[in-house]
């Protein structure tokens, strides 16, 4: 092949596909054009790499064609516009749809910690087997409230969103199990229940207040929504509906960990809070405040922003375009 000659000859269509391949807008005959033209150039590109290998011609009509492509397939989604649909649509939405499962799980929670908290400290006997007199004495009056002073701040905010987040991310990913989610939220309310226990029993309740209500509104509200994300999930696979197993758990598996990313955000809030605010020498109205604002704008992201979100058809899934077409079922 004479690579001169087929530039000469073959010039002015490349030219003519690298004009329709740019244009803002084509008609229904430059669409069936432009793929003529396409067709072509592609027949060229392999002719000139087949007898010349790679060359400027051959580099030249490579370039129109990834343009003619991209003009016939589409681009992907923009991120500048992913970003605005994620946070103000999907996730919300996705947040939403939990409202009434996160209810029944702080709920729970409460009962639990609530029970475990009389039962410790109306009873001499397992109170005495938490440590002795001294040491629990101890941890009233110094171990508690070093926890969170002992560390800069950064550094425990850090630590403490990090260990969260990762906690919350498995109760969505391990919610397949029913009993992740479960097992995390009882492991919480026990662990709260006994301290505030051993606080109360040694006179230090008020403590104990102030220093786990700043963050901790914001902080177990993350956990709870992150346990009612992980049974929805298992409550896909179990009832599916008139989808397959398959499909449904696919859909919640998506919607779902969409919630996780989101309580990334939420727990760091929360992380911010337990180490710049809880530990202050402040007075504790201020910290209970500044706690209960942190918790005010999550439940208005999720109630009042998601409300709307869900209501515009958003579910927190990906989008058609974005997971595939849907197995269509009667009913």
């Amino acid at each position: 092949m004479d690579l001169d000659a087929l530039t000469a000859a073959r010039a002015a269509e490349w030219q003519r596909l690298d004009r329709l391949a740019r244009a803002r807008r084509l008609t229904g005959a430059e669409v069936d054009e432009l793929v003529t033209r396409y067709r072509a150039a592609s027949a060229d590109l392999a002719d000139i790499k087949t007898s010349a290998g790679r060359t400027t011609t051959g580099d030249y009509v490579s370039t129109i064609l990834a343009r003619a492509r991209l003009r016939l397939t589409g681009s992907g989604t923009d991120t500048r516009s992913a970003l605005p649909r994620f946070f103000l649509r999907q996730l919300p939405a996705a947040l939403y749809r939990l409202r009434w499962t996160t209810l029944a799980v702080a709920l729970g929670f409460f009962v639990i910690g609530t029970l475990v908290a009389i039962w410790i400290s109306t009873d001499a006997q397992v109170l005495a087997a938490l440590g002795s007199k001294a040491d629990l004495q101890y941890y009233a009056e110094h171990s508690f409230t070093d926890y969170y002073r002992e560390n800069p701040a950064a550094v425990f905010a850090g630590t403490v969103w990090s260990n969260n987040a990762w906690i919350a991310v498995q109760c969505v990913l391990f919610g397949i199990s029913g009993f992740w989610p479960l097992y995390v939220v009882m492991q919480n309310a026990v662990g709260v229940g006994t301290a505030g226990a051993v606080m109360i029993s040694l006179g230090h309740g008020d403590v104990f207040w102030q220093f786990i209500a700043p963050h901790g509104m914001l902080e177990l509200t993350s956990v709870f929504v992150a346990a009612a994300a992980g049974l929805h999930v298992f409550w896909a696979w179990v009832a599916p509906g008139r989808r397959s197993r398959a499909a449904s758990l696919a859909a919640a598996g998506r919607a779902l960990v969409t919630v996780a990313i989101g309580l990334v955000f939420s727990l760091a809030l929360s992380g911010l809070v337990e180490g710049f605010v809880t530990p202050q020498h402040w007075p504790w109205p201020v910290k209970v405040a500044l706690g209960a604002l942190a918790l005010a704008v999550f439940l208005t992201y999720m109630l009042v922003v998601g409300r709307r979100a869900y209501r515009a058809g958003e579910t927190g899934d990906l989008a058609e375009s974005e997971a595939g077409t849907p197995t269509l079922v009667a009913g």
